[in-house]
């Protein structure tokens, strides 16, 4: 009977989480857990398999058997950029829990806005009671750059809840029932979004595309009033100078941001106190670790059984 190889969990998330994953997780296969002080300086050769978030800066230097790495998240770019990175099969971690998630704070942020909600928080902080006008959700476009998984679910409940959608990719491959437009298009899709919903992958291309100019060009005639920003991808696609300036303007309405160029959010930055801005801490889509498990364990399986793995990252387009 050939012997299982061990896999090594080095998350720097949500330990007590998993911690009580790991009691009923990869059963028959021997677990590292590197968040256990007992653990951290075990011998890592001869180990094949790595889960990760945010790892040890030791890993890769004393795991030098791995075949395959898993990412803790749907992101890779914290994992892309690691200092001694092997050539392998980079896996992300995709599972309907994860899409879920992105989709109620996707469809929740855009019906805060739709119906005033931080115009009524502050009136209710003040003692004031003053209906307001209520567009619906029909008079409204939102326009998502980053129609993979995650973007296809949020547009189909978007849709559901009555919204006119449309979405942006470099590629601008087809979506069904959602009026797509590629790279070339971008002006117009912008000219075309009341509420511009941010779920691109950070690479090269992405990051800092979310700026001034890009804010300019969002639809100002619509019956919010004016653009509205929300931000569930990756921090390092806001310029965050930009996005404060565009929010004390009125170049953007408001915004719902839950990702930030720095994380935590320092203490000091102004988006903390801007009046127009609902702030979440990354947490949109947080990884159920029990669903991170199971698709580690699936994953692993294929491979053990000569099959291909799937949501293979292609490190080229860095997603």
């Amino acid at each position: 009977m050939t012997t299982k190889s061990p896999i090594i969990v080095d998350l720097r998330f949500h330990p007590d989480q998993v911690a009580e994953g790991l009691k009923t997780a990869f059963p028959g296969r021997e677990v590292i857990n590197r968040a256990d002080p007992a653990q951290r300086d075990r011998d890592l050769s001869g180990i094949s398999y790595a889960l990760l978030w945010k790892p040890l800066d030791d890993l890769f230097a004393r795991a030098k058997d791995l075949k395959v790495l898993f990412s803790g998240g749907a992101g890779v770019d914290h994992v892309l950029t690691l200092p001694g990175l092997p050539d392998l099969p980079l896996v992300r971690f995709v599972d309907h829990t994860l899409t879920t998630r992105m989709s109620e704070w996707v469809v929740m942020q855009c019906l805060m806005h739709l119906r005033q909600h931080l115009a009524y928080d502050g009136q209710q902080r003040a003692g004031v009671w003053k209906p307001l006008a209520q567009p619906e959700a029909a008079d409204l476009t939102v326009g998502i750059m980053g129609m993979g998984v995650l973007g296809s679910d949020a547009a189909r409940k978007l849709k559901a809840m009555g919204f006119n959608v449309i979405g942006w990719s470099k590629s601008g491959k087809p979506v069904d029932g959602v009026p797509m437009h590629a790279e070339a298009d971008l002006d117009r899709f912008l000219g075309q979004s009341d509420m511009l919903v941010g779920l691109l992958p950070l690479t090269a291309e992405t990051r800092g595309i979310y700026n001034r100019d890009l804010f300019s060009k969002l639809k100002r005639d619509g019956a919010l009033g004016g653009p509205v920003f929300i931000n569930a991808g990756r921090g390092g696609s806001q310029v965050e100078t930009d996005l404060v300036e565009a929010l004390q303007s009125g170049l953007l309405k408001a915004a719902s941001l839950d990702v930030f160029e720095v994380e935590p959010l320092p203490e000091a930055s102004p988006i903390w106190t801007l009046p127009n801005v609902i702030v979440t801490p990354h947490s949109a889509a947080d990884s159920d670790v029990s669903a991170l498990f199971a698709h580690v364990e699936q994953q692993i399986d294929r491979f053990e059984r000569g099959e291909a793995l799937e949501h293979v990252v292609a490190r080229g387009a860095g997603y």
